[in-house]
């Protein structure tokens, strides 16, 4: 007889109305009409319940545990709304909640999610291989002209001009700097920790007979200040989210160092409302160490390196709906996928893209362009639209 403390348990969940079935009995939780089915196929035990709500049903999920009848990405958008009911125990879980933030252990856990493969990627990602927030400037834009309206939408900003070097922290398959060098006709310089992205990269530049203008290495961020470079523009784009709280600090000084006086920074990051680490599953399953800043964080170590802070804009809806678009690839390549892996990796990607295009939806996190100069620049036009 299965344990109906999980039956219970989701009564807390009652903002919506839903249906729960177990062992061929249909239960209803909340009031109206249901607006989905939870059907449990095997008990979750209470204490994994009680431990972490979002570690124990992310795993349910994963297993076939749990099945979803309706929208996953509604079913999720109703569950994180009501995510101030979630238990936590995080003295249980302080070895996934509060991992190693030193080097050699960064870029394991980075590799651990790059390196899945470039053919992995490709199947779902659009041609430019960019794996962060699109941005969709009419809703006739396919991925891809979305992708590369956000990479013109940052040059832009940058107010790149001939000649100027542009640096990349955590550049990925290298599409930003090989836009930068062909339309601005700037010297790029990336790096990436992950040795998937750097090979695929170096492909990019070879076919695009750029060698001479865009360089990228495999090396971290905090072993550039060695080589005594500087650059007239920097930009980093999906990276914050690696560099670990104790390191905020290491890597605005950083970028201060690289970038010349009355430089641009632009900042691309996910942001969390506050500076509590408090999503197990996904620092589990998808990114080890993974680490969502504030933005009253990034202000204030920003300031702290004596960056200006110039415009700073949320694109939060544009990573729904780009997130929305992945998930609807990966539903296509779903049975290639689990040949290659096993169904539950496919449940565990399908979570990962519905939930975080779910915490989007709702305001759960944010996501932030940040721009900035390195000290006061009075050359840059007056208003924000050049």
């Amino acid at each position: 007889m299965m344990d109906h403390f999980l039956l219970y348990y989701l009564g807390h969940f009652d903002k919506h109305c839903f249906n729960v079935q177990i062992h061929g009995e249909e239960y209803t939780i909340g009031e109206g009409k249901p607006e989905f089915t939870l059907i449990i196929h095997k008990d979750i035990p209470k204490k994994a319940l009680l431990e972490s709500t979002e570690l124990a049903l992310g795993e349910a999920y994963m297993r076939g545990d749990i099945e979803v009848k309706g929208d996953l990405f509604h079913m999720l958008c109703t569950l994180l709304e009501q995510a101030d009911r979630f238990s936590l125990d995080r003295n249980s879980l302080r070895n996934i909640l509060y991992m190693s933030e030193k080097k050699q252990d960064q870029a394991k856990e980075v590799s651990s999610h790059y390196d899945l493969g470039n053919d992995f990627y490709k199947l779902w990602l659009d041609p430019t291989m960019s794996y962060s927030c699109a941005y969709f400037k009419s809703d006739k834009d396919t991925l891809e002209q979305a992708q590369r309206n956000k990479v013109d939408y940052i040059l832009q900003k940058l107010y790149l001009k001939p000649g100027m070097t542009l640096l990349d922290i955590g550049c990925g398959w290298g599409f930003l700097l090989l836009e930068a060098a062909k339309k601005y006709g700037v010297k790029g310089y990336g790096c990436t920790l992950s040795k998937e992205q750097w090979k695929k990269s170096q492909e990019r530049i070879k076919a695009l007979g750029l060698e001479g203008q865009v360089t990228i290495e495999l090396t971290d961020y905090r072993d550039l200040e060695a080589k005594d470079l500087q650059f007239d523009r920097v930009v980093s784009v999906g990276m914050m989210e690696h560099v670990g709280r104790s390191n905020y600090s290491t890597y605005m000084e950083t970028v201060n160092h690289l970038l010349k006086q009355g430089g641009i920074f632009l900042l691309h990051t996910i942001t969390g409302h506050d500076e509590v680490v408090s999503d197990p599953w996904i620092r589990k399953y998808i990114f080890p160490g993974g680490t969502l800043p504030s933005l009253r964080e990034l202000i204030h170590h920003a300031y702290d390196a004596n960056f200006r802070v110039l415009d700073v804009e949320s694109l939060r809806r544009h990573y729904c709906r780009t997130l929305l678009c992945w998930y609807k690839n990966f539903c296509k390549v779903h049975e290639q996928v689990a040949r290659w892996k096993d169904p539950s990796f496919v449940r565990m990607w399908d979570l990962y893209l519905c939930g975080c295009a779910a915490a989007f939806q709702i305001g759960y996190i944010d996501i932030h362009q940040v721009l900035m100069t390195k000290g006061n620049n009075n050359s840059l036009p007056m208003t924000r639209w050049y």
